[in-house]
């Protein structure tokens, strides 16, 4: 069933992603997961989409995100679908990351759009695929690789 309730839930799962990766809140982070997640980030980096685990997405973000001074992930504009239990919300999406460095600009900023595929487990909506669609940046891209060198 369609219900406002359903298109709630799964917004506010697709939301919780991006904030907990701003808040450095990993745990948290694996929660909004289904046990196996297809993850399609090659309109940013290139390669193959990959099959993974919540533990798998966690650690690769706290790695990359949390070496940034900060980072904010902003996603709106949320169309939802629900299907009995599956989903797909699609949504607008602005990433700006922060990190102070002395050869370049402190900011690097990206936006498009994201495809949820959700799944229902027990009751409630997990994210089980994430295509992230960018179609515009701005700034120092160099400070990805600067964040992760700084996690390690």
């Amino acid at each position: 069933m369609n219900s406002v309730g359903d298109r709630l839930a799964v917004i506010e799962v697709c939301t919780r992603m991006g904030w907990h990766a701003d808040q450095r809140e990993w745990a948290e982070l694996r929660g909004v997961f289904a046990d196996q997640v297809a993850l399609d980030y090659t309109s940013l980096n290139g390669g193959e989409p990959a099959t993974v685990t919540p533990d798998q997405i966690a650690d690769a973000w706290s790695t990359v995100l949390g070496g940034f001074d900060a980072t904010q992930h902003l996603i709106t504009n949320h169309l939802v679908t629900v299907t009995g239990d599956t989903a797909v919300c699609t949504a607008s999406f602005q990433a700006t990351h922060r990190l102070a460095n002395p050869f370049g600009s402190p900011l690097w900023t990206l936006g498009g759009t994201y495809r949820f595929d959700l799944v229902r487990n027990g009751g409630s909506w997990r994210i089980a695929g994430v295509v992230m669609t960018t179609t515009w940046a701005d700034g120092n891209k160099d400070l990805t690789a600067l964040a992760a060198e700084a996690r390690r």
